[in-house]
């Protein structure tokens, strides 16, 4: 493959820069001196990634070497001539730290359970027994011949529930049922009782019914093969043998319950998250939900969908994913690449592809940038948004042909990004899926792509904070850098930014909806009654609409790019009641008296003498201090009321109702 020297120096700034033939075999010196030198070293090949890190630790066991793949993402094409400036920009990302995230560890002690519905499962659990602690669950079994020795219990039974990960599985089991052991040409098994319990650490699922659990796939511990399949069944049982003993798998999820805005006062505002994690790793917990990390499969859907940062994804976190896009994109541009396509893609689908295409076809396009993540669903608007700020002209999410799970919290995601790109002036179709399984297609989507023009001043901030202020970071950079910077963009339903509007002839300034918002975006004043709104502090969760005994809260999704600058605006205000006695202000003037106006000579305790009934309305319009004072002062007697009406009954409604019925006699 054709390599520009002169490109990749002007890219890599700052660092020493040298090409080869043979760095693998005949040249494998020059790799043994850089790998000495006590730098960082980026290998622009994959292929042999072993064996320079082999070469490495022979040198020092510190050696830091990363490696990159330039030949199948870009050298390997037939645009390769052309692919300098996308080479400098590869190396430069691939440099870029990415510390490790948070591990969760999970301990195995090899006991399984074999799901079945016969002699296949029996068969599969005999090539186990040796590995593991095996047992044999068979459903409504027909005739299984009885073996001559029990080398592993074989018991009936049918699973009605089931929950738990590797090391800590527990089935509920309804008919379960040992065989007798007078078994003769078959087993025999005893009477059934439901809700048998079990535990296990794995379970081979050959039951060819539904899955136990939702995502089947990503639930680790739980292995389902088709019965039908021997080869499947085959590849079930080694992945099996080698679940015995102490993992460590990522913390995907970084989770703040205080930043969480699920629900107040039994009251559920946001759920986004909740509707969108396809391993049922999420359930409410109060006003905030809890995200069971053992479960978790890291898809991201939560985090690029949470709107208040209270989820974060960890591997890697936005801000470290950002600094590689700023990387990557400013290198780019620096050795002299234009109009840039970022293609987000993971290693299990999008690299196959990737490399398909490269060996057999015209390979990616020079200004095609392939970025792996770790899942695609786990791309947020800020990522978005920040790679259009740096100088993007397309982005392109690479996702499988026939998606093997949800990513309808990806395409809304896509959405907002594109209302919000378009109300720029960035254009439309600048964000999109490209949604395929044949190399072949890829490449022809990628050629066939019209990038348009990327942001004439593109940004170079460095993202910094949380995932909400690294959000806040990328809007507003990105605002800066469009063709056309609107103040506000109309964003489409459940979007996480907007306005709370409300009806000020029906508010009476509760402020329930205060208390109810979990961002402090709705506020209040101790001195004046008085309802403030921060745009900038709005996630739309519907606490406060949901919260208004009045309902005249209403949402407007939309992003106004002056809100993080703006103080507090005013949505109603009122002049509060002064007390009759000591003219404190408390409460509102509306309120007091429309409360007084609705007793007065209606409420049974406000009718009779005017004098007591007047005493008691003063009461009403007194601050909680006086009120106190003068009941105590005066000569309220507080059984002077006039009687309270007797209770209606059952029997009081049914005699009225019979007296209804009754024929009315004509008169004489």
């Amino acid at each position: 493959m054709p390599l520009d020297g002169a490109a990749l120096q002007r890219g890599c700034r700052g660092a020493s820069v040298t090409t080869a033939r043979q760095l693998c075999r005949a040249e494998a010196d020059r790799f043994r001196e850089a790998a000495a030198s006590d730098q960082p070293v980026t290998i622009g090949c994959t292929q042999e990634a072993p064996l320079f890190s082999e070469l490495a630790a022979d040198i020092a066991a510190n050696a830091q070497v990363a490696f990159v793949n330039l030949r199948e993402t870009a050298g390997w094409s037939s645009d390769a001539r052309a692919a300098g400036p996308k080479m400098a920009a590869l190396l430069a990302m691939a440099a870029e730290p990415v510390p490790p995230p948070p591990l969760v560890t999970l301990e195995s002690d090899g006991v399984i359970l074999v799901y079945g519905r016969d002699e296949r499962a029996i068969e599969a659990a005999a090539l186990l027994k040796d590995k593991l602690d095996v047992t044999v669950l068979l459903t409504r079994p027909g005739e299984i011949a009885a073996p001559r020795v029990t080398e592993f219990p074989v018991v009936k039974g049918t699973i009605r529930n089931a929950k738990g990960r590797l090391g800590a599985i527990e089935l509920i089991i309804d008919d379960y049922a040992a065989p007798l052991p007078s078994s003769r040409a078959s087993l025999t098994f005893d009477r059934g009782r439901d809700g048998a319990v079990s535990r296990c650490d794995i379970v081979l699922d050959l039951s060819g019914g539904a899955p136990l659990f939702p995502a089947p796939d990503l639930r680790d511990g739980y292995l389902r093969a088709d019965p039908g399949d021997p080869a499947a069944v085959l590849r079930a049982v080694l992945r099996a043998v080698d679940l015995t003993g102490t993992f460590d798998k990522p913390r995907y999820i970084a989770f703040s319950r205080e930043l969480c805005a699920h629900s107040r006062s039994k009251i559920v505002g946001c759920r986004r998250c909740l509707d969108l994690c396809p391993t049922g790793a999420i359930t409410p917990a109060g006003d905030h939900v809890a995200i069971d990390a053992y479960i978790c499969a890291g898809c991201g859907s939560c985090a690029a969908a949470c709107p208040t940062g209270a989820a974060a994804y960890a591997l890697p976190a936005a801000d470290v994913l950002i600094r590689k896009l700023r990387t990557l994109l400013a290198t780019y541009r620096q050795a002299g690449g234009m109009h840039p396509v970022v293609l987000l893609h993971d290693d299990a689908h999008g690299m196959p592809l990737i490399d398909a295409l490269a060996r057999h076809g015209d390979g990616l396009p020079a200004n095609v940038l392939p970025v792996t993540v770790n899942e695609v669903t786990q791309v947020g608007i800020e990522t978005i948004a920040a790679a259009f700020a740096y100088g993007a002209a397309a982005m392109w999410v690479l996702l499988r042909g026939h998606a093997k799970h949800d990513v309808s919290g990806l395409r809304r995601t896509l959405a907002l990004a594109e209302s919000i790109l378009a109300g720029l002036g960035f254009g439309v179709d600048r964000v999109a899926t490209i949604e395929t399984d044949d190399p072949f297609a890829l490449g022809e989507r990628l050629r066939a792509i019209a990038p348009g023009e990327p942001a004439s001043r593109p940004a170079a901030f460095q993202p910094a904070g949380g995932k909400r202020d690294v959000l806040r970071q990328s809007l507003r950079e990105l605002h800066l850098a469009a063709p056309q910077p609107v103040d506000v963009v109309a964003l489409p339903a459940g979007a996480p930014f907007g306005a709370v509007e409300i009806d000020v002839e029906g508010c009476t300034l509760c402020l329930a909806c205060v208390s109810a918002c979990p961002t402090g975006a709705l506020g209040d004043d101790p001195e004046r009654p008085l309802l403030r709104f921060m745009e900038d502090a709005c996630v739309q969760c519907g606490l406060c609409k949901a919260t208004c005994p009045e309902k005249v809260i209403s949402l407007v999704p939309r992003l106004d790019f002056r809100a993080a600058t703006m103080p507090p605006r005013v949505l109603k205000q009122e002049e509060p009641f002064h007390c009759i006695r000591c003219n404190k202000p408390f409460g509102t003037r509306s309120t007091i008296e429309r409360v007084a106006a609705r007793l007065e000579g209606r409420h049974w305790m406000f009718t009779g003498d005017r004098t007591e009934a007047q005493k008691r309305l003063d009461i009403i319009r007194m601050c909680e201090d006086c009120r106190v004072a003068a009941v105590t002062e005066q000569d309220i007697d507080p059984y002077g009321a006039p009687e309270r009406p007797a209770p209606r009954t059952t029997e009081d409604y049914l005699r009225e109702r019979e007296l209804q019925r009754e024929p009315k006699l004509p008169q004489a």
